[in-house]
């Protein structure tokens, strides 16, 4: 049976057919029972609230190119921690004490490398390093008491992603950088090198864990409103430019949740349910698409911070840059997600991104909130067109 669902940025039908056929998949969903994410999970993503926060603060402090690279190397492990937890949660039933409390001791070491974040590259390095290796070993030491193999991405991050991460808070300066980074880019590349191991081994729930994957967008796109708020609420005079730029980026985070939600969620559980390989639609769509998704709400939620405090200057050359180019990343992401699920292209989230790219060299000579209009203007005619052509198509 053929099942209709609308892609994301393509705007269309898309069957099962177009994704490469349901027939010989993992599973498809309505052959499995129903799998909902449970309290103990949700309960757990809030560790992660204050995990995006603290990264968002560390890129709002430095936001060059190195600045970029700082903050995406912290994010990685805690980002990696987070999937980890969920894979888990997916292959598993998670709803028994055991498994709670383990979620809970894996999200306390979320909260240790959460408090290490503004000071990683400083003071608090070996902390960071500590409860990332701490974290990897309970999802290790899970995963081999439910009976799963260790010769994966559990296994490499608890017998070296962790210890690195322990030595490079030992080191100081570019050295604990560079360790840093190595052991995001093994974390990163482990399910790809991996990928028979998993595919024999490892069968996800297609309706729970794009479920978690959005939540985090959820995460992601809460801290871009508190990255609004927050510049503002302890002024005691608003100006009413103060308070328009405060619409224009709530109007901007909400055509942001447009594009995601009102076709993108719906498309990726399709993909990982009618998936032939469903270990690499989860690799290629979740873990890496929605890393590229999350950093680049974390680049916007920078520039809207600059935004709202300063709505009549023109943005700086890093504020631009986060605002319009983690604009740009996320559209053009969801090029990256169409090709992967359908081997379809998104041409109108493609050109937005690159609509976006070319307001750049503009952001340092409009006073932010020309530039904050533009850009809502333009995510908000996107998704227009795109409900239009949705309609037409019907």
């Amino acid at each position: 049976m053929t099942e209709a669902v609308t892609e994301p940025g393509g705007v269309g039908e898309v069957s099962d057919s177009a994704s490469g056929g349901a027939e010989g998949t993992a599973g498809v969903e309505g052959e499995l029972p129903e799998k909902r994410v449970t309290n103990a999970e949700l309960f757990f993503d809030l560790v992660f609230v204050l995990c995006v926060t603290q990264v968002s603060a560390m890129l709002h402090a430095r936001h060059d190119w190195a600045g970029v690279g700082r903050a995406l190397v912290v994010l990685v492990p805690l980002y990696w921690a987070w999937v980890g937890t969920s894979i888990q949660a997916s292959t598993h039933d998670v709803d028994n004490p055991v498994d709670r409390v383990t979620i809970f001791a894996i999200g306390l070491g979320g909260l240790f490398m959460a408090l290490a974040v503004p000071q990683a590259y400083g003071g608090r390095g070996l902390l960071f390093g500590c409860a990332y290796l701490a974290v990897r070993l309970l999802l290790a030491a899970r995963t081999q008491w439910l009976g799963g193999a260790l010769l994966g991405p559990f296994g490499v991050g608890a017998a070296l992603t962790g210890p690195l991460l322990v030595l490079g808070g030992l080191l100081h300066g570019g050295a604990r950088t560079g360790v840093w980074a190595l052991a995001a880019a093994i974390d990163l590349s482990t399910p790809a090198l991996t990928r028979r191991h998993l595919k024999a081994r490892v069968q996800i729930h297609p309706g729970h864990l794009p479920e978690r994957f959005s939540l985090f967008v959820l995460i992601a796109l809460g801290e871009t409103i508190v990255s609004v708020g927050e510049p503002v609420a302890g002024i005691q005079q608003l100006t009413a430019a103060e308070l328009i730029a405060v619409a224009v980026s709530f109007v901007l985070i909400s055509a942001l949740w447009w594009v995601y939600f009102a076709y993108a969620a719906d498309a990726m559980r399709h993909a990982v349910t009618t998936a032939v390989i469903q270990v690499d639609m989860v690799r290629q769509v979740l873990s890496y698409a929605h890393l590229s998704l999350v950093g680049s709400i974390i680049a916007v939620a920078v520039g809207l911070t600059e935004s709202v405090e300063f709505p009549g200057r023109p943005l700086s050359a890093g504020g631009g840059a986060l605002l319009l180019g983690g604009c740009a990343l996320y559209l053009a992401t969801f090029g990256y997600t169409r090709w992967r699920m359908f081997r379809l292209h998104s041409m109108t989230r493609l050109v937005g991104a690159a609509v976006m790219l070319c307001l750049l060299p503009a952001a340092p000579r409009l006073p932010a909130l020309a530039t904050l209009s533009l850009q809502a203007g333009l995510l908000v005619g996107l998704n227009l067109w795109e409900q239009i052509r949705r309609r037409g198509m019907n």
